[in-house]
């Protein structure tokens, strides 16, 4: 129940800016909840759509519509649709396991970019500026225009929402009060005594203002008119397959990872099966795309509310999603005066926290070269589109590679040999370990973790270079473990970049 509280409101606001209905995105929750639960998905992570697609999927809205928003939606929803086919191909193929290998400053530059695109689509939602578009840093540069232009009403919404968000969670007393919650409870009545719902004016001066039902939510009817068929139309075309890609590829890192994460904060350490996890988001992307949904992933945030709310097992991810579908087909008309302006708030909240000045404080404290990487993957994302970022953040890891440890075939071999020694694992490192090379090391590690073995050595003496990638990896997988422990041997013997325990370290 309480993850449904907290996934209403988000579900609403990241369809919203994505550039679909509303209800698509209470669609998605509701089929991530009622159909993956028991089919093999992750049992503590949540479905449903997710802020780091929200640039995708407005995206293929906008260049597949070419200027009507409702074609430019079906389209998109065919391009879910095949990308979803794709995500069960990859499960099949057992390429879950490239998730693994992103490295993690590309992972979170491209988030950082998602983040502030989000905060200059979303400003003017939460400000009242209707009809403000263009480029996430044109638009941010016309900010002080917003401003001056904002609609008081509207604005004083976002402005309180904004407050409830960012104070709520300071105050310890507050802190397992769901703010989201919160914020409806007081945007809601406030939005009807201003008139929101049948158009109003008032005010005087400055502080004059217009307001009606487009800044309110817009729901259908019932459920059943919300269902929307998409246009397979356009799906062969270059920019479908572009956008095919993103959601196929992006979707899945992002929500592999999401599912890696929830396994570390598991208080029973239980290890979900990853490509079954895949497959079931597979499925369920499939299931809503012919519907009308967003794109699903194990998202982060709801599952980590899931676990801290005392989440044992997928029943959680089911009630969420069953609460969802009551209150949308018994209580439709309560939803339609949710303001537009409170979920526009929620999300800059989260832009803010996926592009924080913590995480380059982060990137900063595991070496400069991971702080360079996550820049650039940033920025080339912000002037360009995800893919693009991605490939240029880890093409810059790979010139780093092979400048530093001067190899470049090594990069692919598995420079691993693993041998057991009673209840001991030996793992011999004898070249350069690195991310691309890490897949190949991974299988082989667990191919031979029994439960006998207590003690994991990784022997680096003989390591040409160990990467940040496959440090971050390898102390993520000694948390899953039942009782193994890992330990290494010759770790003085390399040079490392910073003092961070995962950064990059090269042979003397």
């Amino acid at each position: 129940f309480l993850v449904f509280l907290i996934a209403l409101p988000l579900c609403l606001g990241i369809a919203m800016a994505s550039g679909f209905p509303p209800v698509a995105g209470v669609l998605t929750a509701i089929v991530g909840g009622l159909l993956t639960s028991h089919v093999g998905s992750a049992p503590l992570t949540i479905k449903g759509p997710a802020a780091g697609l929200i640039v995708i999927a407005l995206g293929a809205v906008q260049e597949l519509g070419m200027g009507d928003p409702m074609l430019g939606y079906r389209r998109a929803l065919a391009v879910g649709a095949v990308a979803a086919v794709l995500q069960i191909v990859l499960a099949l193929v057992r390429a879950d396991r490239l998730a693994t290998i992103m490295p993690p400053s590309v992972v979170h530059g491209m988030l950082a970019a998602i983040g502030v695109i989000i905060i200059a689509k979303q400003m003017p939602v939460l400000l009242g500026v209707q009809g403000a578009h263009g480029e996430p840093l044109e638009m941010l540069a016309e900010l002080p225009h917003y401003i001056a232009h904002a609609n008081p009403a509207v604005a004083g919404i976002g402005v309180l929402s904004l407050l409830v968000l960012l104070v709520m969670p300071r105050i310890k007393a507050l802190k397992k009060v769901p703010a989201p919650l919160v914020v409806l409870a007081l945007a809601v009545p406030v939005a009807v005594l201003l008139g929101f719902p049948d158009g109003a004016t008032g005010g005087a001066g400055a502080l004059a203002y217009t307001v009606d039902g487009s800044f309110l939510v817009q729901l259908p009817g019932n459920l059943l008119d919300a269902v929307t068929l998409p246009d397979f139309s356009m799906v062969m075309s270059p920019i479908s397959i572009k956008y095919i890609l993103m959601f196929a590829i992006i979707g899945s890192v992002e929500s592999l990872l999401s599912a890696i994460a929830v396994d570390s904060l598991d208080p029973a350490k239980h290890s979900s099966d990853l490509r079954k996890d895949l497959l079931v988001t597979g499925i369920g992307n499939l299931g809503v795309a012919m519907i009308g949904g967003l794109p699903m992933i194990s998202e982060i945030v709801r599952s980590k509310a899931n676990i801290d709310a005392g989440a044992t097992s997928s029943w959680s991810n089911f009630f969420h999603g069953l609460f969802l579908l009551l209150f949308v087909a018994l209580l439709p008309g309560l939803l339609q005066l949710i303001p537009l302006a409170a979920l526009g708030a929620m999300l800059v909240v989260t832009g803010a926290r996926l592009a924080s000045p913590t995480e380059f404080k982060h990137a900063l404290h595991v070496g400069r070269d991971q702080l360079t990487i996550f820049v650039v993957t940033a920025v080339v994302t912000l002037a360009t589109d995800l893919l693009i970022g991605v490939a240029v953040g880890i093409l810059l890891k790979l010139v780093l590679h092979a400048v530093r440890g001067r190899v470049l075939l090594g990069l692919v071999r598995n420079p691993v040999k693993v041998t057991q020694q009673g209840a001991l694992l030996l793992v011999q490192v004898t070249g350069p370990l690195a991310f691309t090379n890490l897949m190949s090391f991974e299988g082989q590690l667990r191919s031979h973790l029994t439960a006998e073995i207590e003690e994991v050595e990784v022997d680096v003496r003989h390591a040409k270079f160990v990467d940040h990638t496959v440090l971050t990896r390898l102390y993520g997988m000694a948390d899953e473990w039942p009782k193994a422990k890992l330990r290494f041997v010759g770790m003085d013997e390399l040079s490392p970049v910073s003092e961070h325990k995962t950064a990059f370290r090269l042979h003397a």
